[in-house]
């Protein structure tokens, strides 16, 4: 039995990939280094996967997650997965290399994932030959849903909102300034920011929407994108919820930068599995 992750830092799919070839899928929250221990992990993964799933008859454990920027941090994970897998062979890698897998395959491409976070990196097939550094939602993250909820915030509470949008906005979070601000530096901010990317996707054929999902986009593609070597002459696969949910407005911007759009996948487990039952 083989298990193929791919992690974000807000949920996680856990592929099952069983000896007979049936596939089954679990999801559980996810895991971020930055954000969580090995103890962490261990002790999330005991409250329901451990009843799903004989973890001791588990060889292979493929993580692609959030974070797991470097070997300091992959290891953080994977001491949470082996006390859990404890027979089991345990790759961690960075969620770029899962992005780039499943919609690049074995082509050259420039890989990007706009979910809760974003980030960018230029693939030539096989490994990963250029990362535009990701500075994290306090920084960075262009173009994501925490990105997106931090203009729309900011918008409101600077009073930038039209009148429709702001009206809705207050029926929405009736709760206000204090508990929004409480909620944003408090913990898990990046994810409560990205929640109200929701509410952006609701109002996505509104004109002001419209222009602040492009000036998000325009970041991401200014900051990172157009600094990869042959940006112009090979596509710009996206991987992750906000690129599904605002594809259109992404082709747009994408086009006035004279970029070609390539594959747009919301979770990339599935080609994952593929790339890794194929190779």
């Amino acid at each position: 039995m083989i298990i193929i992750v791919d992690s974000g830092s807000t949920k996680a799919d856990w592929e099952i990939v069983h000896p007979d070839g049936k596939r089954e899928l679990i999801s559980t929250m996810g895991f971020n280094p930055f954000f969580h221990n090995a103890d962490r992990v261990e002790s999330e993964l005991k409250k329901d996967f451990v009843q799903k799933v004989d973890c001791a008859k588990v060889k292979e454990v493929y993580f692609y997650g959030a974070g797991c920027s470097d070997a300091m941090r992959c290891n953080i994970i994977k001491e949470g997965l082996t006390r859990i897998f404890t027979h089991a062979k345990i790759e961690v890698e960075h969620d770029l290399l899962a992005s780039a897998r499943a919609t690049c395959g074995i082509q050259p491409g420039i890989a990007c994932i706009i979910g809760t976070g974003s980030n960018t990196c230029l693939y030539d097939g096989n490994i990963i030959k250029d990362n535009i550094t990701n500075l994290g939602y306090l920084l960075g993250d262009e173009g994501s849903g925490s990105h997106l909820g931090k203009l729309l915030i900011r918008a409101y509470f600077y009073r930038e909102l039209p009148a429709d949008i702001k009206v809705a906005f207050e029926a929405a979070y009736p709760e206000g300034k204090r508990e929004i601000l409480n909620k944003i530096y408090g913990d898990g901010p990046n994810v409560y920011l990205a929640s109200f990317a929701k509410f952006v996707s609701e109002f996505k054929e509104h004109f002001y929407i419209q222009k602040l999902v492009s000036q998000a986009f325009q970041q991401l593609i200014e900051r990172h994108i157009l600094k990869y070597e042959g940006c112009h002459s090979i596509p710009i696969h996206f991987v992750g919820s906000i690129a599904f949910h605002f594809q259109d407005i992404l082709k747009m911007t994408l086009e006035e930068h004279d970029l070609t759009l390539g594959v747009v996948i919301k979770k990339p487990i599935d080609n994952l599995v593929a790339y890794h039952l194929k190779n």
